[in-house]
């Protein structure tokens, strides 16, 4: 059977290997309250472990995350980030992206502490992002996407959804179901809305069915609040993360919207 799409699109939230060390950070309280949709910053280090684990699938990729919109009229201008415990608040540099580069700090990871933005919870989404520099415009590599996924689930990057929750439990939070079987398709997004997307190995060439854009075609009024795609369904696209026909050097070449003449 095929896995719900609100599953799909529950995905996740990338910096060098060798991630930054920050220095001793002073001890002050924070008056944090603790949103059970804030991220935890335990589950962001799995993440990391995932990435530096099977970094050969994308040797030379860096390793983000990245808050993204998910209600109408969301402003993403001045998002301010942090890392919150009991004893100690470690502000996280945003860049023009608004994503940011994981930091390990062993007190944070202690306390069990949190990540929380100035913005209510349920306004943004959160993403793993693993891109190989160097890369034609427009275009992504499929070995990066396979990471991405992998870090990403591993970040615990899910849905707001209990009936999300609940199915991703009976699946003990798969990493390996999810990015790597074809029921597990796991939502990538672009930052312009898509026409196409093509996959590019030598002289084989693919275009991707609908049913892979657009978060499957499948969302309605209903499922649409639930989903990480709610203000960039035009963006979504699944990756084939599966078919190992196709090696981890496939480019994924986009076709934008605002390219295509009416």
């Amino acid at each position: 059977m095929r896995i719900p799409i609100l599953l799909l699109l529950a995905c996740l939230l990338p910096g060098p290997i060798a991630l930054a060390q920050t220095a001793p950070v002073p001890q002050v309280k924070v008056g944090a309250t603790r949103d059970p949709v804030d991220k935890s910053y335990r589950k962001m280090l799995q993440g990391v472990d995932r990435f530096e684990r099977d970094r050969a699938l994308a040797p030379q990729a860096s390793l983000r995350f990245r808050l993204l919109p998910r209600q109408p009229g969301v402003d993403m201008t001045g998002v301010r980030l942090r890392i919150a415990g009991d004893t100690v608040s470690i502000p996280l540099p945003l860049a023009e992206d608004n994503s940011f580069a994981p930091v390990r700090n062993a007190q944070a990871a202690r306390e069990d502490a949190v990540l929380i933005a100035n913005r209510k919870a349920t306004t943004m989404s959160w993403r793993a992002q693993v891109i190989t520099p160097g890369l034609p415009p427009g275009t992504r590599r499929l070995g990066d996407l396979r990471l991405e996924c992998r870090a990403g689930m591993d970040s615990g990057l899910i849905s707001n959804d209990p009936q999300i929750i609940a199915w991703l439990s009976s699946m003990l939070y798969s990493t390996d179901k999810v990015c790597s079987q074809p029921d597990g398709n796991y939502l990538f997004f672009t930052d312009r809305p898509l026409f196409g997307v093509t996959l590019v190995h030598g002289e084989r060439r693919l275009a991707l069915p609908f049913r892979m854009l657009y978060a499957g075609g499948e969302q309605t009024p209903a499922s649409l609040p639930y989903c990480d795609c709610q203000v960039l369904l035009d963006h979504t696209y699944y990756a084939p993360l599966w078919d190992a026909s196709w090696p981890d050097d496939t480019l994924l070449e986009f076709t934008y919207m605002d390219e295509v003449a009416p």
